[in-house]
């Protein structure tokens, strides 16, 4: 469908996927998606321990903890003198449930 024969379905999946686009920058750097299973296999790391299980420098680990902490995959708590990271997934994992249905209720999953 183009623009101008375009109906409310497809407006609510373009509008969820423009929603979606943060997370899926996030989520395109081989890096950060060994940093998102590193977290969702412990229930908070900080720089240190990430670095220890990626070959990779602690600045590094930190700019890459930066993205995923803009685009809202992340959220950071201070524990002491630590920077611990975590993850926050729920808004992601509900806008994409959200798209996924929007698709089969088109009929473009079979």
């Amino acid at each position: 469908m183009n623009e101008l024969t375009e109906g409310p379905k497809e407006h609510s999946t373009l509008q969820i996927f423009q929603q979606l686009s943060p997370y899926f920058q996030g989520l395109g750097d081989p890096v950060r998606q060994q940093i998102i299973v590193l977290l969702i296999e412990n229930e908070s790391l900080n720089v240190t321990m990430i670095a220890e299980s990626i070959p990779m420098s602690r600045p590094n680990i930190s700019h890459h903890l930066k993205i995923l902490k803009q685009a809202g995959l992340v959220q950071v708590q201070k524990k002491g003198t630590e920077m611990f990271y975590r993850l926050e997934i729920n808004d992601v994992v509900a806008l994409m449930k959200q798209l996924i249905k929007l698709i089969e209720e088109e009929g473009c999953l079979k």
